[in-house]
Parts: C-alpha cells; sequence; structure tokens
C-alpha cells in the first residue's frame, strides 16, 4: 500500500467530508492535465482499495490512477486554499499506512455493499452509483479515530454497558437527549455514546435526505452502517473488549478481524428487504443482543484455550516466535482459528448479516421519514445506466448470499 492514498479520502483525513461533485463518489471530480499519466489502466470493473489515487470523472469506472509528484500538483492547483493549508497535515497521514485501519475493514466494508444491494430500486439507484464511495467510507470513521487522533470519535464506537450500572439495559436513556442531560460528557466520552450517536446519526441523514443534498446523503449513510456495524460487535459493548479482564488479551482482533478475513469468503450476505424500524428501540435491541453475545465468544475461547497446548494457539514463523499483524496483534494458528470459528456456531457470520440488515432498515427508515424523495434524480441518466450492467451482476450474485470480490486492506495474513 506505500505511500498511495485515494484523493478523496486524502482530503476527507484532514478535513472531514468536502462537498463535492464526485462520480459515482470514488474521487473529486477533476483529473490530471490531459496528457499527464497518472496511473494505469485496470481491467474490469473497477473496485478502489487505499491505492487508488486521482479518478477523472468521466472514466471513474476504468481507471485507477496512482498517487505521484505531478498529480499532487494537480491536486493543489484545482483545491481550494483552505483544502491547500491542509495538505501538509495529510502528507503526514500519508506516511503513516501502519495506522490506516482499526479493526475490522473486510467486514465494515462487506456490510455497506451487501445492504445497498438490499435496498428497494427507489432509494437503490442513488446508493448504488456511489457503491464504490459507501465501500470505503465504511472505514472512514476508524480513520478519523486513528489516523488523525479525533478525540470526539472514539466514544462513538462502542459503549461499555457495565459501566452504566448492574440494572436491565431497559433503564438506561434510551434516547440522546435523556442521555446527554443525565450523564456528564466526561464519563460518556468514557464508557461510549454508540447508542446515542446512531440516533443523532439518524435525525441528520433523515435531514438530508428531505434537503436532497446527495454529498451529505452518501456521507452520513455510509457512516452509520460503520457505527450500526461496531453495535453488533458484542466486543464493542462491553468493558472486557479485549479479554482484559479475563486473560484473553487479543480477543477483540483475534474475533473480528483474523476470523472474518481467514472464513468469510463463505458467508452468506443476503438479507431480508429493509423495513421501517424505530430507530430507537432497535438500536436497544441489537445492542442487548451483541452483549449476550460478548459473553458466549469469551467463554467458548477460554475452554478452547485451556483444552489446547499453548504452543499450538499461535502461528509462529521460522525462529519460532509468535507472528504478529500489521497492527502488532498476536496471530492465532489457523487449526485454533479453525476450532474456534467452528465452536462459534456461525456467530461470525450471523453478526455481519445483522449488520448488513440493520444498515438497510436504518437508511431505508429515513428515506420513508424522509417523505420518500425521488433521490434517483439527483444523479444524471447516463450515471445510473453506465452502472446497469454492473447492478445486474451484483444483483445476481446477492440473490446466492454472495458479493463481488474486491480487496480490503488485509489486517492478518491468510494463513494455510
Amino acid at each position: 500500500m506505500g505511500r498511495e492514498v485515494k484523493a478523496k479520502e486524502m482530503a476527507e483525513w484532514a478535513l472531514g467530508p468536502l462537498s463535492v461533485n464526485a462520480s459515482r463518489g470514488l474521487g473529486l471530480s477533476f483529473g490530471p492535465p490531459q496528457g499527464v499519466r497518472c496511473g494505469r489502466k485496470i481491467a474490469g470493473r473497477l473496485h478502489f482499495s487505499k491505492a487508488a489515487g486521482f479518478v477523472p470523472a468521466r472514466k471513474a469506472q476504468n481507471f485507477a490512477f496512482r498517487f505521484s509528484p505531478i498529480c499532487l500538483a494537480f491536486l493543489m492547483f484545482n483545491l481550494s486554499r483552505r483544502v491547500r493549508r491542509w495538505l501538509p497535515v495529510t502528507a503526514l497521514l500519508v506516511a503513516a499506512p501502519s495506522l490506516l485501519s482499526a479493526w475490522g475493514t473486510w467486514g465494515h466494508q462487506r456490510i455497506n455493499r451487501a445492504a445497498v444491494l438490499a435496498l428497494p430500486p427507489a432509494l437503490r439507484t442513488l446508493f448504488y452509483n456511489h457503491i464504490d464511495f459507501m465501500v470505503e467510507e465504511s472505514v472512514i470513521p476508524d480513520l478519523r479515530k486513528y489516523t488523525i487522533n479525533d478525540r470526539a470519535e472514539f466514544p462513538r464506537h462502542f459503549i461499555d454497558l457495565e459501566d452504566y450500572g448492574p440494572g436491565p439495559i431497559s433503564q438506561l436513556p434510551q434516547t440522546s437527549k435523556e442521555a446527554y442531560a443525565k450523564y456528564d460528557p466526561a464519563f460518556l466520552d468514557k464508557s461510549g455514546r454508540l447508542p446515542w450517536y446512531i440516533q443523532d446519526m439518524m435525525g441528520k441523514l433523515t435531514q438530508a435526505m428531505k434537503n436532497g443534498r446527495k454529498d451529505d446523503i452518501l456521507f452520513i449513510a455510509a457512516d452509520l452502517g460503520h457505527y450500526l456495524g461496531d453495535a453488533v460487535q458484542p466486543l464493542h459493548t462491553s468493558a472486557n473488549h479485549d479479554g482484559q479482564l479475563t486473560g484473553q488479551k487479543g480477543i477483540h482482533a483475534f474475533f473480528e478481524s483474523q476470523l472474518v478475513e481467514q472464513f468469510g469468503s463463505s458467508y452468506n450476505f443476503k438479507v431480508a428487504q429493509p423495513k421501517v424500524i424505530d430507530p430507537v428501540a432497535e438500536t436497544w435491541r441489537i445492542l442487548a443482543q451483541s452483549h449476550a453475545a460478548a459473553d458466549t465468544l469469551l467463554s467458548i475461547e477460554k475452554t478452547l484455550a485451556a483444552a489446547t497446548p499453548a504452543a499450538q494457539v499461535y502461528a509462529v514463523d521460522a525462529q519460532g516466535q509468535i507472528k504478529k499483524n500489521v497492527f502488532n496483534s498476536q496471530v492465532h494458528a489457523l487449526p485454533y482459528a479453525t476450532s474456534y470459528h467452528t465452536a462459534l456456531k456461525h456467530m461470525v457470520e450471523r453478526q455481519l448479516r445483522t449488520a448488513t440488515q440493520a444498515a438497510a432498515d436504518y437508511w431505508y427508515t429515513a428515506w420513508v421519514n424522509a417523505g420518500k424523495p425521488d433521490l434517483a434524480k439527483l444523479d444524471t441518466e447516463y450515471t445510473t445506466r453506465s452502472n446497469a450492467k454492473n447492478l445486474k451482476t451484483e444483483l445476481k450474485l446477492i440473490q446466492k448470499g454472495k458479493l463481488v470480490d474486491f480487496s480490503s486492506f488485509p489486517e492478518f495474513e491468510t494463513l494455510k
């Protein structure tokens, strides 16, 4: 991956969302000067990775451009003065690829993609026209959290339910208004704001749809998909989020990243047609289910570890040292990972599918509550027609529970 980044993401890392007119939501709506070669053509449908660069709007489907000095010069020439002031900050971020993803890149990206395909045609048209943006943006909340150390971002990704008292979850403030009135901001930052931030995002998405603001709709919806994915990850609901309280440190990355990267290709991502939900009640229902699963996944791993010789728990290199992933997490041995995955009885797949259903339900509910506006008109007919063939292909695949093959930043090596 090196020092290559996508143009739009590069700007977003420094500034947050930009209001730009992007073809298919992939990059800024301009390309390098005619005759300047900034990349290479790639065959077939383009599924952008972090290595994608500047994309001419009219060629977004067929080209990727590698980040280079001449492309940077073109970016600086075209971007506003405000953006130029942030380019030194962006350059620092480009130089830190090891921090690009906190966890679950593979899962978050597939949650959003599958959720787009589950939408009814009236809503799906806009989202699918920009599906590559929806996929890539799904991990941006983690980049804000770790890459630029946005302090406000951290508590949006979890809630340590144990910190809120021993009573049932139904006794907690259900709405964000109630929570912000009851709890001190410092407590919320320490113990998590996830359920209430989801509600805040739903309100913003509904308003964006009412206003017909395409950039806002896509940006908020994609980020909302990320937070819903966090809500269905059991360890994001527990103070014992990395097994540090039960002698299982490292289980967080093991459960949500190594297992999905190792076994996710077999998962079924087909979900039901989206339905209108009560966002408040549904958020707490999801969290209750997730929290109940946390003890299950921890106890299963604890039992497995006790029955497995210590030398067989982790993968080792030629020197006999435990292997580490790109974020310095220990890599579990394939037989151990396989046994754990089997003992979980499809829990990982089930949680990913729950997140996919949730994303589709929340997006659909926001659209209905906004009055079912015609969002397809926010794109040109040409844009929609140009995506029709690919959409048809993906809809056939999802009927079998499958998604098109696209690359995600690998956090763990594939063990064999």
